[in-house]
């Protein structure tokens, strides 16, 4: 073998030995002698140097640590003067330990540390396991939908551009599913975050906005799409799962869009934005309609709303988001530099990877209606006046006329679809609720 291929095999086996070490001095030093068949002075230095690179970090990857060795000084001038004695005794072969962050080491999640276990943990064979997962994309470039793991739906939006749902299969929602309960779930999310946490709601995410001085609403374009599958890998390694399986966690939540999904559009699609939104759409992303994909896309701006909210405390305003909506909310201080401070808000979410949808920015004074995911805040919560008419108005004729002639968007399930929007109304304002109710009520259904 020569020098340099000898080189990346020495370099190869002592990142496996410091991942598998961890933070422990004593075990990376143990580990690596082992390997390399006698004791070596070098090895402590080397991890010593190691860690301070790496502590309070990510769990790095083993590109990443076969990258520092590349680097480091000391084990280059170590490899010069002993290349021809250097050599490997044992490839170590055992499963890499859970390795959280500090602040992750008091959360229930299950310890899993091999590619074996996370299959055993999910109940399926190693070689479903890496089916589901795709890590090497073979979804993206088959033809047929059979073969696929999720169903597609693309729908557009009243200004033209595109949402496309993915839908996953029974079996990988299942395996989702399992995540979300035995992972995910068990993970804090910010304080701020409102959307898809348990006793947490639509109403706790407009409270603290009612009765403000100014309202500033924004909205994030291509929220799910934007979270890519390495940032995701980041988070289970953050978690303390070894690279492998931080990978095929990563891969079961998330999707790349096939070529065939935008054969067939709706006719009301811009076209101009088709180009771009395929683009973002065919890198392995989180798919919107994945059970896992709003845990997920929560945990994975943490950091983005530790700063929106210590930016938001800096002038006295409050902060909340509900996915892809944020809303902040002050007095006199903040409405005589909202649009200033709008601007520092759109630079962070730059600066985090996230895109503002600038048309729907509003900043709302006490003189306009404050309107926050549907729901009025300036005094108290309540809903528009023209959707309860509206809404009113569908169920009478659903008693008089019978729902069918109601239902012109063809809602496969139109009961649950109205009754949803009456549970809405109840939530918001429980007087109105009670009296759309007792009309929802009445309706003959078949």
């Amino acid at each position: 073998m020569s020098d340099p291929s000898r080189m990346r095999a020495l370099m190869k086996v002592l990142a496996r030995c410091f991942l598998a070490g961890g933070p422990e001095i004593e075990q990376i030093v143990a580990r690596g002698n082992r390997a390399l068949g006698r004791r070596w002075r070098l090895l402590r230095p080397l991890a010593q140097r190691y860690i301070k690179a790496f502590t309070s970090r990510t769990r790095p990857r083993r590109r990443d640590v076969v990258g520092f060795l590349l680097h480091d000084r000391g084990f280059q001038r170590a490899w010069s003067k002993y290349s021809q004695e250097l050599f490997i005794e044992h490839w170590l072969g055992e499963p890499q330990r859970m390795q959280p962050v500090e602040v992750a080491k008091a959360w229930d999640i299950p310890s899993i540390e091999s590619t074996a276990a996370l299959a055993d943990w999910l109940g399926i064979e190693a070689g479903e396991l890496e089916w589901f997962a795709d890590l090497k994309g073979l979804g993206y470039r088959k033809s047929g939908p059979k073969l696929g793991h999720y169903h597609y739906r693309v729908l557009a939006k009243g200004n033209g551009s595109i949402r496309l749902i993915e839908a996953p299969k029974l079996r990988l929602k299942e395996l989702q599913r399992e995540i979300l309960t035995g992972i995910l779930e068990k993970i804090p999310v910010h304080p701020a975050v409102h959307g898809f946490v348990r006793a947490r709601s639509i109403k706790t995410f407009v409270a603290p906005h009612v009765g403000r001085h100014v309202v500033l609403k924004m909205d994030l374009q291509d929220f799910f799409p934007s979270f890519r599958a390495a940032r995701i890998q980041t988070l289970f390694r953050t978690l303390g799962y070894p690279e492998s399986v931080a990978d095929l966690l990563g891969g079961i939540c998330t999707n790349a869009t096939p070529r065939r999904v935008w054969k067939n559009l709706p006719v009301d699609v811009e076209l101009s934005r088709v180009q771009e939104v395929r683009l973002l759409y065919s890198r392995p992303h989180l798919p919107q309609g994945a059970p896992t994909s709003p845990a997920i896309a929560n945990l994975c701006t943490y950091r983005l709303d530790c700063r929106l909210a210590g930016l938001a405390k800096s002038v006295g305003a409050e902060y909340t988001r509900y996915a892809d909506d944020l809303a902040f909310s002050g007095d006199e201080g903040l409405e005589k530099r909202v649009e200033r401070f709008s601007t520092h808000v759109a630079a962070i979410l730059l600066e985090e990877g996230f895109i503002v949808n600038h048309r729907k920015t509003r900043i709302m004074r006490q003189g306009v209606r404050q309107y926050l995911a549907g729901v009025v805040a300036n005094r108290h919560m309540n809903v528009r006046r023209s959707d309860f008419d509206t809404l009113k108005a569908i169920l009478t004729n659903c008693t008089r006329l019978g729902p069918d002639s109601q239902n012109r968007e063809a809602h496969p399930h139109y009961r649950l679809h109205l009754q949803g929007r009456v549970t809405f109304v109840e939530m918001v304002n429980p007087a109105k609720g009670a009296r759309l109710r007792r009309i929802f009520e009445q309706i003959r259904w078949q």
